[in-house]
């Protein structure tokens, strides 16, 4: 029977991006094969498992030495591939050391070793994000730097609604680019080890111990040992239906996704032809269309919303597996595999398309002027609705530029030219006054203050120098 690739044909958000290698079932396979063998070295270090077998295990316990389809067909057999490839990877040892094979999965259950594999892929692709989210920060700092004082129209509900600049859109973005990275830096450095046995008891891990003449040994004194080989955190207890390591994965992805996703929303809202004020970078056949030759589409930002999209879904499943009865689930655990991997890889592939789509963003300040007249200056009335409350009464006031903006919106004039007929302006405001208070630069509040809080929390977790990265 054929067997098909999944290089990503259909999934060009993270096919090709450096996430997509950690994910596949190759680096699935490894990483059980690195359970088994930090098992090994586990029970070796509390004086169990011979230095030589650990040696020999070790040795071959590579992915390209067994047959990936074989055992992904096998594992339909009893509904987890750990089975199938314990018994391969006994074969396998055993041809090196016939000695050493008997401490292959010793004491072990299959989800022991495909969780720590599982916490294994999730800390090789979190360190992919966490750097790559480190680089969209320092882009995007730099961006709301850059632009504190370009104006741009701010738009509430799809409508122009006062004057902001590009510089705090910009420390938005940066904000939830933040919060994501320091959530993900917090996920990685706690994922766990798993190690209980078939029922969490550690019972046959004890067992073996007896048998091999330790005193006890085996039991909760592997936890440590073999979290540090794995380079995971121990943990507390045996969590094999105690799932909040995956669903606070499938939450963090979600959150990356969703931050990554809100600014290339925005980044295809403001490159939309008849606004124009930003564009992607320009390369090669982006966002080139198969029919209309003019089109150059927002290419980037559509890959990342195309993840933010579909995450929360595989986040879900995550989340509703944490109803896992009994000591082991049926089913539950089992459906955690796929979502998992796909969540994985999407919020890998839209981390580091955000970082080509932020470093490389083309900023438009014309457009922004320009289009900042479209309502004949109609969107700072709220000032002048603030400067003729003294005067007039808030409700008096508001009423009058509410008149003055749809006169402006029917004849097509200025809201400046409507209003210099309104004998109750201009007995308050000389022209200049009234042109001042019309100027949508000077009514930004405070968005330059903002940038700066937004750019002084941002400083600590995007330096890296420290260490703070996820290496």
């Amino acid at each position: 029977m054929s067997v098909g690739t999944d290089a990503g044909l259909l999934a060009p958000t993270w096919a090709g991006t450096p996430v997509a290698a950690e994910v596949t079932d190759e680096a699935w396979l490894q990483a059980m094969l690195d359970a088994e063998v930090a098992l090994a070295r586990a029970q070796h270090a509390v004086g169990l498992t011979p230095a030589a077998a650990v040696e020999a295990i070790a040795s071959v316990a590579h992915a390209d030495r067994l047959d990936l389809v074989a055992l992904a067909h096998a594992a339909r057999a009893a509904a987890n591939p750990v089975v199938a490839l314990v018994s391969a990877f006994t074969e396998v040892v055993a041809a090196r050391d016939v000695a050493a094979a008997e401490y292959v999965h010793r004491g072990s259950t299959s989800q022991d070793i495909l969780d720590s594999a599982a916490m294994l892929i999730a800390r090789r692709v979190l360190g992919l994000i966490a750097a790559d989210l480190e680089r969209t920060g320092a882009a995007l700092a730099a961006l709301a730097d850059t632009h504190r004082h370009t104006v741009l129209a701010g738009r509430t509900l799809a409508q122009h609604a006062v004057p902001t600049t590009l510089g705090l859109k910009a420390a938005g973005w940066l904000q939830l680019v933040a919060d994501a990275l320091a959530r993900v830096r917090t996920v990685a450095s706690a994922l766990p080890a798993q190690l209980g046995g078939a029922a969490g008891t550690l019972a046959a891990y004890r067992e073996y111990a007896a048998l091999d003449g330790g005193a006890g040994e085996g039991g909760v004194e592997l936890l440590a040992p073999f979290a540090e080989a794995l380079g995971l955190a121990e943990p507390v207890l045996p969590w094999h239906t105690v799932r909040t390591p995956i669903a606070e994965l499938g939450a963090v992805l979600q959150l990356v996704t969703g931050a990554l996703g809100k600014f290339a929303l925005d980044v295809q809202t403001l490159s939309r032809t008849e606004i124009g004020e930003v564009s992607e970078p320009a390369a090669a056949g982006r966002g080139a269309s198969s029919a209309m030759p003019q089109k150059r589409n927002p290419a980037l930002a559509t890959l990342i919303v195309a993840a933010a999209r579909q995450v929360p879904a595989h986040a879900l499943v995550l989340a509703q597996c944490m109803l896992a009865e009994d000591e082991r689930p049926a089913g539950a655990w089992h459906a955690e595999w796929q979502p998992l991997r796909e969540a994985l890889r999407l919020a890998g592939g839209a981390t580091h398309t955000a970082v080509e789509l932020a470093e490389g963003l083309i900023v438009h300040p014309e457009r922004m002027l320009a289009n900042l007249e479209l309502t004949g200056g109609a969107i700072v009335t709220e000032r002048l609705t603030v400067a003729l409350a003294p005067v007039l009464g808030k409700v008096r006031a508001k009423k009058l530029l509410t008149a003055a903006s749809a006169e402006a919106a029917d004849t097509g004039r200025t809201i400046g030219e409507v209003l210099s007929g309104h004998p109750e302006v201009t007995a308050r405001f000389t022209p200049d006054q009234l042109s001042e208070l019309l100027d949508p630069a000077r009514y930004t509040g405070a968005a330059d203050a903002l940038v700066d809080r937004a750019l002084r929390g941002y400083g600590h977790l995007g330096d890296t120098t420290d260490g703070g990265g996820i290496r």
